[in-house]
């Protein structure tokens, strides 16, 4: 009941635990598609590419409001992931080596801009170092007001273009034999990514992000074959994560909430890993087992 009382009546409370919520229902549907295509690190790149947008849009406002930097994070991403698609449409460097081109490059752009705002002597006033790790105890209402905006968007993107992206997701050269713009939907899918990035980047920071993205996903292919459960699953597992994550930090001033988010995922994701009926590694030693003994019965 108290836990409950603080929910309700504690604003920073309520509003951490909200925000990680959102942040791991988006993340975790449109993980999915990133982890079928085999795009694990694409969120790592969308994140780390964020820093400088993050940073020139300091620059150019001198303010520190949250959608600003958020509008200039998205940006940055976006021109990250269309670089990134460019490289392996016109270069013969491979995808994995695209994505490491260009995070590195994002991201080590990034700390020059950070290392030159904290020598002017902004660093503190803009707090831009916050983005990092992230710093979900300064999230606010209006914060969590616009996660569930973008975060809505993105999900309805998601249910209008489900057929389109689970296609592309499972057989993209047969979805562009039968007309579909693969280009065109691997863009709009990766914009949406863009999104989930951008929302999270106050929660759990630049460097955190990516797990946010796959870990979900990859629990919840441990349970399902089905896209649409799997993206169900996926979605509570993040919100799962998120609200544990932000409890624990709670309960200790000294523990920090994106980091305990991440690490209650990470918890999921083992006992998914070790748990699940179809391919869990507990259920698949005791089917071992039992066929050993079958075999050795019928000797």
């Amino acid at each position: 009941m108290e836990l409950l009382r603080d929910w309700l009546f504690d604003y920073t409370l309520r509003n951490v635990a909200l925000g990680s919520a959102l942040l791991g229902v988006v993340s975790g549907a449109l993980g999915c598609f990133a982890v079928l295509r085999r795009q694990g690190l694409l969120g790592d790149v969308l994140a780390h590419a964020a820093l400088p947008g993050i940073c020139i849009a300091y620059l150019l406002t001198n303010a520190k409001t949250p959608i600003v930097l958020l509008l200039g994070a998205a940006a940055a991403g976006w021109v990250a992931a269309l670089l990134m698609m460019q490289i392996v449409r016109h270069t013969r460097i491979g995808e994995d080596g695209a994505l490491g081109i260009v995070l590195s490059t994002f991201f080590a752009f990034g700390i020059v801009l950070l290392t030159f705002i904290t020598k002017r002597g902004d660093a503190d006033h803009s707090g831009l170092d916050a983005f990092l790790f992230g710093q979900a105890a300064a999230l606010v209402e209006e914060d969590v007001v616009t996660m569930a905006v973008l975060g809505g968007f993105a999900l309805l993107a998601v249910a209008l273009f489900y057929k389109e992206f689970k296609l592309l997701a499972f057989d993209a050269p047969f979805a562009a034999s039968l007309g579909f713009d693969t280009n065109a939907l691997g863009v709009l899918l990766t914009s949406l990514i863009v999104i989930a990035v951008v929302i999270g980047l106050q929660t759990v920071g630049v460097v955190l992000m990516a797990a946010l993205l796959v870990g979900p996903a990859v629990a919840a292919r441990q349970w399902t074959s089905r896209l649409s459960a799997m993206i169900v699953l996926s979605a509570l597992f993040g919100a799962l994560a998120g609200l544990i994550g932000t409890l624990i930090s709670v309960s200790d001033e000294s523990l920090p909430t994106g980091p305990m988010i991440i690490l209650s995922l990470t918890g999921i994701v083992l006992l998914s890993l070790c748990l699940a009926p179809e391919r869990g590694l507990v259920w698949d030693a005791m089917r071992r087992a039992l066929q050993r003994r079958m075999i050795k019965a019928e000797d």
